[in-house]
């Protein structure tokens, strides 16, 4: 069997499947499992579960139309099953698995703009449900594409290698940090597409929950973030204006989740290392706002999800449709109005 994994939409959707990979691999160990991926990240994780044979990593934005056709022409023909991993709710991803021409193609029916998306494209479909975990999502559509039924539900998969382990070791020492110190991760930022910095917790409530926990429970705080947020996370920094902040340097993602692994816990939005702290087994606090917390609250480990729990949530749900609120009194009140208390009070249980 040739199997193509098709995982284009990113980091926290990417390591939601890894659990269905693990049963892949359990029920089809002789099979070929390559992974098509376009963020860098991805293939950091992919290249460690040790469950892929080959990550095809390449960039579809960066390289243009002209380009990806090439590239993908030299796809055609060559697996008999493939995947968009749960969730890919976008025409271009429905396009890219058809022209390359598996014979039994997997997509979700989507409840929201499927068909306009071209959903009717993969031939092996299973309903969404807005009542399940992204990861059982994509087990229940692997199952079906593949026809085997297992109850297992296993965890995410992102293996820290011995050179990862060690620049984190490295990046305490030179923050002058011990391993032991009372390590608390934050994560201020999520994806900017569709409007989802919407879904963000302002970085004032950040720093001053960071304030709190440095000054009654001497933690000391790491900033994470990709580079594209460097502003935010030197925002934060400047507000709590504390010895006891640090924005670590790491040279990828990787890195970054070694040094999260050792974090006492870890405080993010509904965001892509979100997912990374949980495939950790870190304790996780997230502060959700109007996503639907039953498809990404954080996978099989320690968290507490921080949320208003208004009567209009969740409205965020999978579709291109950018994210809006209906609200006349305040917009997005559903994380604007979280207060730094209730985030303070979920972190401390941890420590």
């Amino acid at each position: 069997m040739k199997i193509l994994v098709i995982a284009l939409s990113g980091i926290g959707d990417a390591l939601m499947y890894t659990p269905a990979l693990s049963l892949i691999r359990k029920h089809y160990r002789n099979s070929t499992v390559d992974a098509l991926v376009m963020y860098k990240g991805v293939a950091d994780i992919y290249q460690r579960t040790g469950l892929i044979d080959n990550v095809l990593y390449f960039d579809f934005l960066k390289e243009g139309i002209a380009n990806s056709y090439t590239y993908l022409s030299a796809l055609k023909g060559k697996y008999e099953y493939s995947i968009n991993v749960y969730p890919s709710n976008r025409r271009e991803y429905n396009l890219i698995q058809w022209f390359i021409g598996a014979g039994k193609r997997a997509g979700v029916d989507y409840l929201r703009q499927g068909t306009s998306n071209l959903g009717f494209l993969n031939n092996v479909r299973i309903k969404e449900n807005d009542s399940l975990h992204n990861v059982e999502e994509n087990i229940l559509l692997t199952e079906k594409l593949l026809g085997f039924t297992d109850n297992e539900k296993p965890a995410m998969v992102f293996n820290i290698v011995q050179d990862d382990a060690q620049a984190a070791v490295q990046e305490l020492t030179r923050l002058k940090i011990h391993p032991k110190d009372t390590i608390i991760g934050f994560h201020a930022g999520c994806s900017t597409l569709k409007n989802h910095t919407k879904r963000r917790w302002e970085p004032e409530k950040f720093a001053e929950l960071g304030k709190r926990l440095i000054r009654d429970n001497n933690a000391k705080i790491l900033l994470f973030g990709g580079p594209e947020e460097s502003e935010l996370k030197n925002s934060i920094l400047e507000r709590i204006g504390m010895p006891e902040v640090f924005i670590p340097e790491t040279q990828n993602l990787a890195q970054s989740a070694a040094l999260i692994k050792i974090c006492k816990a870890f405080v993010t939005n509904d965001s892509s290392l979100m997912h990374v702290a949980s495939s950790l087994k870190r304790n996780v606090v997230a502060l959700i706002g109007p996503t639907n917390t039953s498809y990404i609250y954080p996978w099989q480990t320690e968290h507490t999800i921080v949320s208003l729990n208004l009567p209009c949530a969740p409205c965020f749900f999978y579709s291109p449709k950018p994210l809006t609120c209906s609200r006349t009194d305040v917009q997005y009140k559903c994380i604007k109005e979280l207060e730094v208390e209730q985030a303070y009070q979920a972190v401390k249980k941890y420590l």
